[in-house]
């Protein structure tokens, strides 16, 4: 099962990442005193998915669907 884990306990510095059972797929590091590469993340559930778009839609709690 892949998970995400986020390490924002200091102020400085947010890191993020993605594992597969034990199995590290994915690691982020950003500092403060660098440009951003990420944007914001948030917490949304699908709620369709559009293959000939290949998009899906969620719902992140806002007034409109994104």
């Amino acid at each position: 099962m892949k998970r995400m884990l986020f390490n924002a306990t200091q102020p400085e510095e947010l890191r993020v990442a993605i594992v597969d059972g034990q199995k590290l797929i994915d690691l982020d590091i950003e500092t403060a005193g660098k440009e951003q590469r990420k944007s914001n993340i948030y917490k949304a559930v699908i709620t369709r998915i559009e293959p000939s778009l290949e998009a899906c839609f969620v719902d992140y709690g806002g007034n409109r669907h994104g």
